[in-house]
C-alpha cells in the first residue's frame, strides 16, 4: 500500500496472520525513503499504538489513516521551520548525543573487491533500534577512507520481538537502486536486526551491472564474516 502526502510517501507491505485480528497484529514492513531515523521510528510506535489500543478489531484502515495524518503533520512541520540550522540548534539543546543514549555495535569489515579500478568492501553490526544504526552510520563515517567513498550505501531491518513488527530503510547514497537491492538481499536472507554497509570507491570505469553484483558479494561477505546470517538462522530454530 503507498501512503502518500505531498512529496512524502510510506509504503507499507502488510501480510495477515492467522491469529489477525482477534490476538494477534499484522505481520508489516515499513519502507519511507523520503522520511529521517526519527519519523520513520515515530510511526512504527504509533501504529503499535493504534494495535494496543483496539486489539481483538480490524486495524489496518485506522493505520493507513494513522501515517496520513503523520505525513500531514511533517508537511506542515517543515512548512513552519525554513531555518533547518536553527531547528538542529533546538534539537541539540533537547536530545543528548547518540553516544550518550547507547554505545555502537561491534562493526565488521569485509574484505576488499576490486574490479577495473573500482573497489567495494562491506560493513555489517547487529542493531535493535534505529538509534544504533544511527550510531554504526556515524562510527563508519568518521573513518576518513570510508567517508571520501563515492558512496556508502546501506539497508537495514529491526525485528521488535514483542510485536513481530519488523522496521526497514535503505539508502542508495546516489547509486541508484543500490539500497533497494540491498534491503532485498536481507529479505531474501531473512535476517532482522542487522544493518549492512556497502562502501564504493569509483575508479573512473563504469562497471554496468557488474557493480550490483559486487554491492551484493561484499555486503553477503560482511554478514557472513560478522556471523550474522547463521545467528539468525540459530535465533528462528
Amino acid at each position: 500500500m503507498n501512503i502518500r502526502d505531498g512529496d512524502k510517501f510510506v509504503k507499507l507491505y502488510v501480510k495477515l496472520s492467522n491469529d489477525y485480528p482477534s490476538s494477534a497484529p499484522p505481520y508489516y514492513e515499513l519502507s519511507a525513503p523520503h522520511l529521517n531515523f526519527q519519523q520513520k521510528n515515530h510511526i512504527c510506535q504509533l501504529l503499535e499504538e493504534v494495535y494496543l489500543s483496539a486489539i481483538g478489531e480490524p486495524i489496518l484502515y485506522a493505520w493507513i489513516e494513522r501515517i496520513r495524518e503523520e505525513l500531514q503533520i511533517n508537511n506542515n512541520n517543515d512548512l513552519k521551520e525554513p531555518n533547518s540550522e536553527e531547528n538542529d540548534e533546538k534539537i541539540a539543546q533537547i536530545v543528548p548525543s547518540l553516544n550518550d543514549i547507547e554505545e555502537c555495535p561491534k562493526i565488521y569489515h569485509g574484505d576488499v573487491i576490486v574490479d577495473r579500478k573500482s573497489s567495494f568492501q562491506g560493513h555489517a553490526a547487529q542493531v535493535f533500534s534505529v538509534k544504533q544504526v544511527k550510531l554504526v552510520l556515524k562510527s563508519l563515517l568518521e573513518i576518513k577512507k570510508i567517508d571520501q567513498a563515492t558512496h556508502n550505501i546501506y539497508a537495514y531491518r529491526i525485528l521488535n520481538d514483542d510485536t513481530k513488527i519488523v522496521a526497514q530503510d535503505c539508502e542508495d547514497d546516489g547509486e541508484s537502486q543500490a539500497g533497494g537491492r540491498l534491503l532485498h538481499l536481507l529479505q531474501i536472507v531473512d535476517v532482522k536486526n542487522v544493518i549492512v554497509v556497502v562502501s564504493r570507491w569509483y575508479g573512473g570505469i563504469h562497471l554496468g551491472p557488474d557493480r550490483f553484483r559486487h554491492i551484493n558479494n561484499a555486503a553477503r561477505q560482511a554478514l557472513e564474516t560478522a556471523n550474522l546470517i547463521s545467528r539468525n538462522k540459530d535465533h528462528k530454530k
